[in-house]
């Protein structure tokens, strides 16, 4: 794997930032919020200059139980070209749920959420993966997501989930050790283990991130200072393994730049921490060998029967490891060979029963955590409250970021409104869509919208909806709706 160096997520927000910033070796985009015929500015002054730009997506759903979509890829895939990208990456999650695969109705998180880590979803997504593979023109990596919840009769730790999908698939892994974090905090889940069981030569590279805690868990928000127990999980990595990659994400509440800066500067040194370690673990080591091979020498001149000829072979033996580490090179693992390539271990076409046991287990978290159904059994009822409302404030934030003009219209009621509109109202599409559809609820239920902003909504709405439709649609009735009041 190429080294990337040290990175930062780019943003609008930040864009001025991030090009005047020393050390950026590369930057990552969102690859959904990227156009290409359409590059911002400063995106293409970056790649003029040398620096690195990877497409990452979130809205793949490599987890969900259908294949992926082709267009999803081809668009993803378009990025990569454009941008000149030595890789992309994903996320190991599920994003919507439902259709005809389970004859349920089609429900949009709006969010990443984990898949269930079972061998029936590792088969699953282990061939997503390679559909995905075949599709793009550069290598993928895969990330680790952060999880409030956590599935019943799980059959694998997260080390061990990471480690299988890698050696059936070659699939490079980007380990976000926030995630790790959340994980430890939400789930009880030993970062150091997950470590110890990852197949670290498949990192392609690192995720650091701040976050909150609140309602009694840890919220992975990538818009607050990172932590030191982040910070210590990222040394004990590099301790391990010389990660081709870290990189800074931020998404909002966004500091000055020099605060920016203080913090990869930060970043830097727990990679640093972890290298001196590393050092520090291999000289040890090496004493250790050279103490047991100079005692079984000594051993050996003795002999069995206290003769100075050594007995015969004892003493070559005894001195075998240490010639072996010296001359003989690294042997590779599994992953490392496929990385890639052709996976060694085949994965077999899943059956459709199988992608309909994981989509149907899906849907019911899903409609319980948009849609108000009951909880599935087995799930702590606590937690899925807590993750219906993260889900709803993200969309609520994120449809603030579309649809700026809204948040400004309402002021301080937009929060509470579109909170009271997402309970009742899952996503139907994308977030454009869920703006029309919040801000037609508005306008058809009355408050908080009166007078000039009634108005004012209306208009955006309009001008928004489309060409003017049938008399019989249901934009129409909306319209008709609109103008009599």
């Amino acid at each position: 794997m190429a080294r990337l160096g040290t990175g930062i997520g780019w943003r609008p927000e930040i864009a001025d930032a991030v090009e005047r910033m020393p050390g950026i070796d590369w930057v990552e985009v969102v690859a959904e919020n990227t156009c290409p015929g359409h590059l911002p500015a400063s995106l293409v002054r970056l790649r003029e200059r040398g620096v690195t730009v990877v497409p990452h997506g979130v809205g793949l759903g490599l987890g969900g139980a259908e294949r992926p979509d082709g267009g999803r890829l081809a668009a993803l895939a378009e990025r990569a070209g454009i941008l000149g990208s030595p890789l992309v990456t994903e996320h190991i999650a599920f994003v919507r749920a439902g259709g005809p695969l389970t004859a349920t109705p089609r429900l949009e998180a709006g969010h990443l959420l984990p898949v269930p880590r079972t061998r029936d979803a590792l088969d699953v997504l282990c061939e997503n993966v390679r559909i995905a593979q075949d599709a793009l023109p550069v290598p993928l990596a895969v990330e680790n997501i952060a999880a409030l919840i956590a599935w019943p009769g799980e059959e694998m730790t997260e080390g061990q989930f990471l480690y299988e999908l890698a050696d059936r698939t070659g699939v490079r892994l980007l380990i976000d050790v926030a995630n790790l974090y959340t994980n430890h905090v939400n789930r009880g889940e030993d970062p150091a283990r997950a470590l110890d069981e990852l197949p670290l030569e498949a990192i392609a590279y690192v995720h650091v991130a701040g976050g909150f805690a609140r309602d009694g868990v840890w919220h992975d928000s990538h818009a607050h200072p990172v932590p030191r127990p982040v910070l210590d999980i990222l040394t004990n990595l590099a301790s391990r393994v010389s990660p081709p990659g870290v990189l800074l994400e931020r998404d909002e509440n966004f500091p000055e730049p020099a605060v920016l800066e203080l913090e990869l500067e930060t970043i830097r040194d727990a990679v640093r921490d972890g290298e001196r370690l590393a050092v520090k673990r291999e000289l040890v080591r090496l004493g250790r060998d050279a103490r047991a091979a100079a005692g079984a020498a000594r051993a050996g001149r003795r002999g069995p029967a206290g003769r100075g000829d050594g007995g015969g072979t004892g003493a070559a033996v005894a001195m075998a490891p240490v010639s072996a580490v010296a001359v003989a090179p690294p042997v590779a693992s599994t992953v490392a060979r496929t990385a890639g390539a052709p996976a060694l271990v085949p994965v077999p076409g899943v059956a459709d029963v199988t992608r309909q046991r994981v989509g149907l287990a899906q849907a019911a978290l899903l409609s319980a955590l948009v849609a108000g159904t009951p909880v599935p059994e087995g799930f702590d009822r606590v937690r899925i409250g807590v993750q219906a409302r993260a889900l709803a404030a993200k969309r609520a934030g994120v449809v603030a970021k579309v649809a700026p003009e809204l948040p400004v219209l309402l002021g301080d009621g937009y929060r509470p409104a579109f909170l009271a509109y997402a309970q009742g109202h899952p996503m139907r599409g994308g977030y454009r869509q869920d703006a029309l559809d919040f801000v037609e609820r508005v306008l058809l239920d009355g408050p908080p919208a009166q007078g000039r902003v009634r108005r004012e909504l209306r208009t955006w709405w309009l001008d928004r909806s489309g060409p003017a439709p049938r008399s019989g649609s249901r934009l129409a009735r909306v319209g008709r709706a609109l103008i009599r009041r």
